[in-house]
């Protein structure tokens, strides 16, 4: 008889970290204690706190322990699942006031303010287990649909939800469904972008490693809504443990008639097939990722006709992403109204995050819209680590901005966040402290940029460039203050003319920084220097005679020998010859060598 579960997180950042180890060491020691009738292990997906990993969690009681190690299962087989006494060192401790105690999870600061929805299952159920997903209310809400409810019903439902689209443009996911419906077509599709390509941003891989059959249940759901037989998943080869744990999903589906002819006895036909993505970020776009799928080289198409009129194959498609798939099963089952009390007036339900940057808890959080940048950043993500102060938060990837300390207390939503210059993308949100320039946080995310334009419109290919280089030419100390108006009007114009909405935001991230931390360009123009001591071209750096003891330790690891000095008298840098590589600062335990 079973009377304790062990849930080990198997999604990619704890599997990173050695989680497998774990499991594979757990099985043998609960094999040689007798404990294997008793105790059963559960690999699931993301529980969120990637910082922690390998995380594990023991039921009933609910203990959580983080960076276990293969050396520590011992004990805790014998102290916790043979005696009952869960070991104390290794419980998650959240620190509160002047000391550590440990925290139910539910009660811990990361989870609380959280409100899970689309990552409902992740790290509760073994994705790779159809059976689990069906007893958690799985595949209820795709017989709902096909037996009490007509395809207009859906799509009225999800209208009435206030869903809308979770893949960064924000479109209404009901009157999506609804332009599809009405095209009049023998053969229409449903996809999937999975691709999700913004750097730091794994939301999307979360859910698929952890509750893969969420989205194949909302893609039929999607099928009967929009009249389409057959839907594609184009996800990243970059993914392995998503994709893997897709293929068993759409098996398993299929075995159980919950994919393929006649689902549920309804005479309602539909299958899903993969579609290896080879990490173009511009299929992300949607008619790009439409044109991959038909085995033509990622490049967007104009529009209009929009992909709900002709789309992949040139039939009527509907395209969603991954987190706005994962909502549809539980709107459809407890309800529109459910789903819109969540959020702000016209941004309803959750959002999840990918946390990350100068933040103390790195990982994936799933917020109602409208919870301030205060509460994700100083509450759920425990503030900014060693003592630094919060500069700037990066929402939206390359497409999006980065929002000042200032506005802080902004409410995250569609519309408030396009107001200050940034948005939402697919939820990557990167924290920057007082380390970070913002300048070459700029270049960083054009750099990306124009690395992974299609090069199919000339705005964005040649545009982007262009503004690269006036970057890079500010960074090296060379620019000049109409630099700054260049970069703001080949900024809108690239805005206005680019033919695809990556190329249409990929002046984002340089306008935001313009408008906020204008100070800071104005500091590499004229005073040739960069206030967050990064721009390696505009730094000096210096040996404090007062602090220096002479050790020599400097020198010798100085590789273009830019050091001198006596043993036991300070030493100097000569600026000529120095390469700035910061080997010296490094290497110097009495903190003398500054950079300026």
């Amino acid at each position: 008889m079973i009377r304790t579960h062990v849930l080990i997180c198997g999604g990619t950042g704890c599997t990173s970290s050695g989680s497998m180890a774990l499991k594979d060491t757990l099985e043998k020691e609960l094999a040689a204690k007798g404990l294997t009738e008793e105790v059963k292990l559960v690999t699931t997906g993301c529980f969120g706190l990637c910082a922690l990993g390998p995380v594990m969690i023991v039921y009933p009681d609910g203990t959580f322990y983080s960076m276990v190690k293969p050396d520590d299962i011992p004990e805790i087989v014998e102290e916790h699942l043979l005696k009952g006494r869960p070991v104390t060192r290794l419980e998650y401790h959240e620190k509160t006031g002047d000391h550590h105690a440990v925290t139910s999870l539910s009660e811990t600061v990361f989870y609380k303010k959280q409100h899970r929805v689309a990552l409902r299952n992740c790290g509760v159920i073994n994705p790779e287990v159809i059976d689990e997903y069906i007893a958690v209310d799985g595949y209820q809400a795709l017989g709902k649909v096909l037996t009490e409810m007509k395809p207009e019903d859906v799509i009225q439902t999800l209208i009435d939800s206030g869903l809308r689209g979770r893949g960064g443009g924000g479109f209404p996911t009901g009157l999506k469904w609804k332009f599809a419906a009405a095209s009049q077509n023998e053969k229409k599709y449903v996809c999937c972008n999975a691709d999700e390509g913004d750097p730091g941003a794994f939301m999307d891989r979360s859910i698929l490693e952890g509750d893969p059959h969420a989205v194949l249940e909302a893609m039929a759901i999607a099928g009967y809504a929009i009249g389409a037989d057959e839907g594609y998943i184009y996800v990243r080869a970059e993914y392995p443990i998503a994709i893997h744990r897709l293929e068993i999903a759409i098996a398993q589906a299929r075995e159980y008639g919950l994919l393929g002819k006649d689902i549920f006895g309804t005479g309602f036909n539909f299958d899903i097939q993969l579609r290896l993505g080879a990490g173009a970020f511009v299929c992300g776009e949607e008619t790009a990722l439409m044109t991959s799928i038909e085995g033509n080289r990622g490049e967007p198409r104009p529009r209009p006709p929009f992909p709900a009129v002709k789309g992949l194959f040139q039939k009527p498609t509907i395209l969603n992403n991954v987190e706005t798939y994962a909502n549809i099963p539980q709107i459809i089952l407890k309800g529109a109204d459910w789903f819109a009390s969540m959020g702000t007036e016209k941004s309803k339900g959750t959002k999840v995050f990918a946390l990350g940057g100068k933040i103390t808890n790195t990982g994936l959080v799933e917020i109602p819209m409208g919870t301030t940048l205060r509460e994700v950043i100083e509450e759920i993500g425990g503030g900014i680590p060693n003592g630094r102060k919060f500069k700037a938060a990066q929402t939206g990837g390359p497409s999006g901005g980065c929002i000042p300390a200032s506005l802080i207390d902004t409410p995250i939503d569609y519309d408030n966040l396009i107001a200050i210059g940034s948005m939402m993308g697919s939820g990557g949100l990167i924290v920057m402290d007082e380390d970070n320039c913002m300048v070459d946080i700029a270049r960083f995310f054009l750099d990306f940029t124009v690395d992974e334009s299609c090069g199919k419109c000339t705005p964005c290919r040649i545009g982007t460039k262009r503004m690269l280089e006036i970057l890079d030419k500010i960074i090296a100390g060379k620019g000049e203050l109409e630099d700054l108006d260049r970069l703001e009007e080949l900024a809108h114009y690239i805005k206005s003319a680019s033919l695809c909405g990556l190329g249409q935001t990929a002046p984002n991230p340089v306008l935001s920084t313009l408008r906020y931390f204008r100070d800071e360009y104005v500091a590499h123009v004229v005073d040739k220097k960069c206030p967050a001591g990064v721009c390696k071209h505009l730094l000096t750096y210096t040996i404090d005679p007062e602090k220096c003891k002479g050790c020599t330790a400097c020198a010798r690891v100085c590789p273009a020998g830019a050091i001198s000095g006596s043993v036991k008298t300070p030493h100097v840098i000569d600026a000529k010859k120095c390469l700035k590589c910061g080997a010296c600062m490094t290497k110097c335990k009495f903190g003398a060598i500054e950079k300026k």
